[in-house]
């Protein structure tokens, strides 16, 4: 497999650590999210890499199976560490819902340095008891979870109780109102501009504020 679609950002030298940024089932690599999460890491001089799944750059809108979408994840964290000169131990990986997903479960395998897990799909909404949990006890990095309060894939009490199988530290960051997009209600006051850069801002502080001996 060779990805095609790569967007990096951040200096090209000299950093410590970097961020893999994958997509959401129904979206891809220039989704909002991403980009200004992308951006907000730049300006804190932290690379990160977005890239569009196989089935996203070849113009198809189902993802593709689970195998497929856990190689690409690898092959875009290997041109990560290519392009940074950094082991794949000082990656952070994660993204949007199902790209989260697929990441948490690579970095279940091979470690990383954090993860960064923004709309956690911990089940089809309405269907409470199909969990996507069974990789949570083998992740033992520092484990931020990004979710919207009216997540349909994840209240909040789910997610929490879930995240307790994880063996790493965790922390969550609360998007109020917010639903599985991280739209908020109107009747919040808050726009969806505010709270992609207040989502941004979270995944900066976290990801600056791992510790470098992990």
């Amino acid at each position: 497999m060779v990805l095609t679609d790569l967007a990096y950002q951040g200096p090209k030298r000299g950093a410590d650590r970097a961020v893999l940024l994958a997509h959401g089932a129904g979206a891809d690599m220039h989704a909002a999210t991403l980009t200004t999460v992308a951006d907000a890491l730049a300006d804190a001089k932290v690379p990160s890499l977005r890239f569009n799944f196989p089935y996203r750059a070849a113009g198809r809108r189902g993802p593709d199976r689970a195998p497929v979408l856990e190689a690409a994840v690898r092959e875009a964290v290997a041109e990560l560490a290519r392009r940074t000169k950094l082991p794949p131990e000082r990656l952070v990986l994660g993204g949007r819902s199902m790209g989260g997903r697929i990441c948490s479960m690579v970095a279940a395998d091979t470690g990383a340095l954090g993860l960064v897990l923004l709309g956690y799909p911990l089940h089809p909404p309405g269907k409470a008891t199909q969990l996507r949990v069974e990789h949570f006890a083998r992740l033992r990095m520092p484990t931020l979870f990004v979710s919207g309060t009216r997540d349909a894939f994840a209240t909040r009490a789910e997610l929490k109780r879930h995240a307790k199988k994880l063996k790493g530290p965790v922390s969550f960051h609360w998007v109020e109102t917010g639903d599985h997009g991280f739209k908020p209600l109107k009747s919040s006051g808050l726009t969806v501009d505010a709270v992609l850069a207040d989502v941004a801002g979270a995944v900066v502080e976290f990801v600056t504020g791992i510790a470098n001996e992990r």
